[in-house]
């Protein structure tokens, strides 16, 4: 599985991101610079943490402009694999490719620690290496990673099994105690109907070493490359059609 990341001006996790796919996984990967037209034959594309073009207008909002975002839209709609994390999620949600919107923390401040995660449907290609009722202690590092959306969105992206995972405390228990940014129903990360694109605040990249003080974000990287291999020798290059079909 050939990984690409997009690297945008202000981008400060695209780094942390190819060390995990190269170095711990050991995937060929491959930067793409946001002026970039094409996706230089990846099949797995990495939307970065950082602060894309300062934030200004508000996150994500003019990186979804950017050329290469064109390529990134073509290569989900046919089926190709997408993961935004953190500046990455806000991206695509402004580009439409997942519903929702990220917000202010509801304590208006920059949030930089691990917290607890509870993956939700596994037999997704972001989750399929988790386990039912395993916790992930992954960082955030965030201050606009609050996920809002209307009733309705919500709940569409419950009953279509679209939520992954949800802030928990270290027994499993998706409390407010446990929530770092006021998301909605402890959202903390979502797919697409398809289940091909994922957004999430955390930052599995970088939780790949003990080193780092843990190496749960391996589960992430893991489920898709494993997932992508078993569709390509199957023959289904491409995603299935429809999260509620995955789990």
């Amino acid at each position: 599985m050939k990984f690409g990341i997009i690297v945008f001006p202000g981008s400060n996790c695209d780094q942390d991101a190819y060390y995990a796919v190269r170095d711990v996984l050991n995937e060929p990967v491959e930067y793409i610079w946001h002026q970039d037209r094409n996706l230089k034959g990846a099949d797995v594309v990495i939307v970065p943490g950082g602060f894309s073009y300062g934030d200004y207008l508000r996150t994500g909002a003019v990186a979804r402009f950017s050329p290469v975002m064109e390529a990134v839209q073509k290569h989900a709609e046919s089926g190709g694999y997408v993961i935004g994390i953190c500046n990455g999620f806000q991206i695509l949600c402004e580009a439409h490719l997942l519903p929702g919107a990220l917000v202010a923390n509801d304590c208006l401040r920059f949030v930089c620690k691990y917290v607890n995660l509870l993956p939700q449907s596994l037999d997704t290609p972001w989750t399929n290496q988790c386990r039912e009722g395993q916790v992930l202690r992954i960082p955030i590092a965030h201050q606009g990673g609050n996920y809002v959306a209307d009733a309705e969105t919500i709940r569409s992206i419950e009953e279509n099994g679209q939520v992954i995972l949800r802030y928990c405390d270290e027994r499993g228990c998706v409390t407010e105690a446990a929530n770092p940014n006021g998301s909605m129903n402890n959202i903390a990360g979502i797919i697409n109907e398809r289940g091909n694109v994922a957004g999430m605040m955390p930052h599995p990249e970088r939780a790949v070493e003990s080193i780092l003080g843990s190496t749960d974000g391996i589960a992430i990287l893991k489920s898709i490359v494993g997932w992508g291999r078993r569709a390509k020798e199957s023959g289904r290059i491409m995603a299935p059609a429809g999260a509620a079909g995955l789990g």
